[in-house]
């Protein structure tokens, strides 16, 4: 006897299919809380080995997961666009109610495999690199604002440095919002406020280098505000949301980074030329444990750089990726093969070496390229991984990685 209950999870609540050798024999409707909760634990404990299978719908469904991983139920979670292929020829009238039945009917004639538990500091893991790219996505509001509003209270101050952005930099604007500031202090004023902003960093050279810049600047510059304006305010509040933005970043990073080293494929992964500490650790959140991918390929769906064929009569389009997967890690792939092309001279890869020879007379475009370098950046890392080795360029030069 074959028991398998079909759960179609939605924001607040969930609705439960219980059928028994493909016939239903119980159908209802749980909160999403620890009521609800006990409830389902207790029709599944009415069964034997009964099999779970619910579609991952984003935040909503991991407190199901959760809740059954602690109280040690096994089940399959599909991603939704499986789930929704698998399903499409039955969905004639499509209720949530439906999509639970329809969800264990199927998994009757599937027999899908359990979903592999991973270890709970992926899941940690993704939610740290999530909030991450929020601060990234802040980050760069923030920045366009503050040179927005510089454009009206003192445009030359964005080319003070050779980049506008940084500790110095945000602590100068936020000193010299306009530059009748800067006309009150001295040379050697300039240069030790410069110098203290860096936190004694960077030499009394350099401050005086930036010191007699500012002050020549300002000089030249006009401010269309005047000194009591509530605009050199916003310019202070932007300057300091981007340093709290900053610290925030670093200091998640730091986080994630004593979640990965517990596990074993950091090293590995780090090991890889042009990885920084951001890219292996943002990476590792964003695929979690590869070990549960059987194949590269499937790898390459996950990220979404597998390719779709579309071919009807005499006509046939050129391949593109599907786009379908986690756009977050497709990103760091795709930055990480740059950085490795970028450092070539110093640190050899195989990966370059690819990306080279393809780059030669080619009527492949340069992305084109780097997405086939991330497919062979994929497989490297998974032998790496699978194999609990770290990166080799004589043996992965000559290798097939």
């Amino acid at each position: 006897m074959k028991t398998v209950f079909g759960i179609d999870v939605s924001k607040s609540t969930s609705n439960v299919a219980i059928l028994v050798d493909s016939k239903a024999v119980k159908q209802f409707k749980i909160d999403n809380d620890l009521i609800g909760f006990g409830r389902l634990e207790s029709d599944l404990n009415s069964f034997i080995n009964p099999e779970v299978v619910f579609e991952a719908t984003g935040i909503y469904s991991r407190r199901l997961a959760f809740y059954l991983q602690t109280h040690h139920f096994p089940y399959t979670q599909l991603n939704p666009l499986q789930a929704s292929k698998e399903m499409d020829g039955l969905r004639k009238n499509k209720t949530d109610k439906n999509d639970a039945l329809h969800l264990a009917e199927t998994q009757f004639r599937l027999h899908r495999q359990k979903t592999l538990l991973q270890d709970p500091i992926y899941s940690e893991l993704m939610d740290e690199s999530r909030f991450y790219q929020e601060e990234i996505s802040d980050f760069v509001q923030e920045k366009n604002r503050l040179h927005r509003i510089l454009q009206i209270t003192f445009p030359e101050l964005t080319t003070l440095m050779s980049a506008p952005t940084g500790i110095v930099y945000w602590n100068i604007v936020k000193k010299f919002p306009i530059p009748s500031k800067v006309r009150k202090y001295g040379i050697d004023q300039l240069t030790q406020i410069i110098y203290d902003f860096s936190n004694h960093n960077i030499s009394v050279g350099d401050a005086k280098k930036i010191a007699l810049k500012l002050t020549d600047i300002s000089k030249i510059a006009v401010s269309t505000v005047s000194p009591n304006s509530l605009t050199l305010q916003q310019v202070k509040h932007h300057a300091d949301r981007l340093m709290n933005i900053d610290k925030m970043k670093k200091r998640i990073i730091r986080s994630m980074e004593k979640l990965a080293v517990k596990l074993p494929e950091y090293q590995s992964i780090l090991s890889i030329p042009g990885f920084s500490t951001v890219t292996t650790v943002s990476l590792i959140a964003e695929l979690g444990d590869i070990r549960r991918f059987s194949t590269t390929n499937q790898i390459n769906a996950f990220v979404g750089i597998d390719l779709r064929h579309y071919e009807s009569g005499n006509y046939t389009a050129s391949d593109r990726i599907s786009k379908r997967g986690n756009p977050y890690a497709r990103k760091i792939l795709y930055q990480a093969v740059i950085d490795m092309v970028s450092i070539s001279r110093y640190q050899p890869t195989h990966i370059n070496d690819f990306y080279q020879k393809k780059k030669q007379p080619s009527q492949h475009g340069t992305k084109k390229i780097a997405v086939a370098s991330m497919s062979r950046l994929i497989r490297t890392i998974y032998h790496l991984v699978i194999k609990n080795e770290t990166y080799d360029y004589k043996i992965a030069s000559q290798a097939v990685l």
